[in-house]
């Protein structure tokens, strides 16, 4: 079965959506929805998935980013600037790590000793998302131009929340990979963004 088909590309797609909402809203709330945070880091972890889908557990895993793509997509206007923001830096970003096959060996490295840390103490303990914030400050946050996360400074400030914001960042890459490999593309987002769309909403009664 193709992996380059207009549904495989819109989950990816509402993974990078997903990991930039999820960023937004710590650095602005100190929170986000836990079971999002989850399979969005859970997505990192999962290197040789069956299926795209699979990455993220099945479309629930996905369901916030879907909701977000199909609203970002459905807007005249940006629904949130910011997140547009780290999601073009993201793909921008991805691109530049092509070029970087030490850089990926590294990063290979640090997820492999995440997954290893996950399966003694869960997705989402300390020890996992630190380590995955290593691995991002190591590397991709060496490329330029950095990412600029913008919020409230007594979130920035809290180690827990910025190590869970770099993960998500690292997932953001992972997802704009994935769908590079399911053949996604600037041009295509740009002439296919109806049929994402409607893609993204018709995911959404599925779950």
């Amino acid at each position: 079965m193709s992996l380059k088909t207009l549904s495989n590309q819109t989950i990816a797609l509402a993974g990078i959506a997903q990991a930039c909402s999820l960023v937004h809203q710590l650095a602005g709330t100190g929170t986000c929805p836990n079971a999002a945070l989850e399979a969005s880091i859970a997505s990192l972890l999962k290197i040789d998935a069956d299926s795209v889908i699979d990455v993220y557990g099945g479309l629930i895993g996905i369901e916030h980013g879907l909701q977000q793509l199909t609203t970002q997509l459905g807007s005249r206007v940006l629904a949130s600037p910011e997140q547009a923001r780290y999601a073009a830096q993201i793909v921008y970003l991805q691109k530049q790590l092509n070029k970087q096959p030490d850089m990926q060996k590294t990063i290979q490295a640090g997820i492999s000793k995440a997954q290893a840390q996950a399966e003694h103490f869960g997705v989402l303990h300390e020890n996992v998302l630190a380590n995955l914030a290593d691995v991002y400050h190591n590397t991709i946050s060496t490329l330029q131009p950095r990412i600029m996360v913008q919020g409230d400074q007594q979130y920035l400030g809290n180690p827990s929340t910025v190590n869970k914001i770099r993960a998500l960042l690292l997932a953001g890459i992972r997802a704009t990979l994935l769908w590079r490999q399911c053949g996604g593309s600037r041009w295509k987002l740009l002439f296919f963004r109806k049929k994402i769309q409607d893609e993204a909403q018709f995911l959404l009664t599925q779950i």
